[in-house]
């Protein structure tokens, strides 16, 4: 489904985006694209600080963007799964690079290593699958 086709789907993307437009949330995002961070590690890679850090910590897990673990005293947080993580890496292309935007997504969507087709020797031959 595309989204011009759709205005609920449309009104749902608005409503999730809005999760991400804020600023000490983009920065609790980025930091959580590596793994999983205690409280304490996130604090003191983005310097936001309590308790702005926890009220935005509360709007993330409130809005299932991330997931906690705790052991023993700590609280974990990590991206709550793979479509967070591409919308966090998309906008982190767009916005945190060096201006080749679309060189970057390509690069955060696929990774590293993209998937290159297969090559066979000249003259051989090429099937098609059907069905």
């Amino acid at each position: 489904m595309t989204l011009y086709s759709s205005r609920s789907a449309a009104d749902v993307a608005a409503e999730r985006l809005k999760i991400y437009a804020q600023p000490q949330r983009l920065m609790i995002l980025s930091r959580l694209i590596d793994g999983e961070h205690t409280v304490s590690e996130i604090d003191e890679a983005t310097g936001i600080g309590q308790p702005a850090l926890s009220q935005q910590l509360a709007e993330l897990r409130r809005a299932d963007i991330v997931k906690t673990r705790r052991a023993s005293k700590q609280v974990y947080y990590r991206l709550a799964d793979e479509n967070v993580m591409v919308c966090v890496k998309g906008i982190e292309a767009m916005f945190g690079g060096d201006g080749n935007a679309a060189g970057a997504l390509s690069l955060a969507l696929v990774g590293a290593n993209p998937v290159r087709p297969v090559s066979r020797p000249k003259g051989a031959a090429a099937f098609a699958r059907v069905g």
